[in-house]
């Protein structure tokens, strides 16, 4: 089975309803989480979830809303229970990630190294892919957001989901993400709120006609969208099934 779980489902906005990204996968014994933006760790303790059995965390970028947190899981890891934690984990990211943990241990008085387990920092530059295990493979693609963005895409035996991470219209994310099982996409802004470095519904439509993935689940939401029709206005390009996550929402794929 693999089981996708929004944990934050909002963006730098402070919303009553939405945290900041982050989003769990969970599949043949490895829980990875991709993106820990703010409020997501406290988001984890209210939703059940086992923060302490996560192996790994995947950066998509460097923005706040979506590495905020990553100070306060490994402080959970450490402090937050007894025993603390004991099993390694791997903090992936693109080239630049190990230079922005150091620069957060500096602000943590040297607090996120000295810790009693492997922490592993991992670069992978776009384009790169690494077998996590026998049975999942972890691959990046630059996005048009920030100099060093990037999509994953998790690829098991049967299954492979694609998450956006921040993005705009790309064709060749659409390109990159053809036919997967479910492509996760943010989708921040009206149409006329429109920026350069988001996505509008109009123009997640657009990318999941290209894409054609067997399901489609929308995150990363600015207050803004709370009052918009985002399921009806993508369904005017994409004829699959379009999900609108929320703190909590989760999907679960044979596998």
């Amino acid at each position: 089975m693999l089981r996708v779980t929004t944990i934050g489902s909002g963006t730098g906005a402070p919303s009553p309803a939405r945290v900041s990204s982050a989003h769990l996968v969970e599949v043949a014994g490895l829980r990875l989480l991709m993106d820990c933006g703010s409020g997501a760790v406290f988001r984890m303790s209210n939703l059940a979830i086992d923060w302490m059995g996560i192996t790994h965390v995947l950066v998509s970028h460097f923005h706040a809303d979506h590495v905020s947190d990553i100070p306060t899981l490994v402080y959970a890891w450490r402090y937050g229970s007894i025993p603390a934690r004991s099993a390694p984990v791997q903090l992936i990211g693109p080239p630049g990630f190990s230079q922005l943990f150091d620069r957060l241990d500096a602000v943590y008085d040297s607090g996120m190294r000295a810790l009693g387990f492997p922490l592993n920092i991992i670069e992978l530059a776009p384009g790169a892919t690494v077998d996590l295990s026998a049975q999942v493979q972890l691959s990046t693609h630059k996005v048009p957001h920030t100099n060093e963005s990037v999509a994953y895409s998790i690829r098991t035996r049967r299954r492979r989901i694609v998450y956006s991470g921040d993005t705009s219209f790309d064709p060749a994310l659409a390109e990159w993400a053809l036919s997967c099982d479910l492509l996760l996409a943010e989708c921040s802004l009206p149409a006329e709120m429109a920026v350069a470095a988001h996505m509008t519904p109009e123009q997640c439509g657009q990318l999941a006609a290209l894409a054609r993935p067997a399901a489609l689940a929308l995150t990363h939401f600015y207050p803004p969208l709370e009052t918009v029709d985002v399921a009806g206005i993508v369904s005017a390009q994409y004829d699959g099934p379009v999900h609108l996550t929320y703190d909590g929402w989760t999907m679960e794929l044979e596998d």
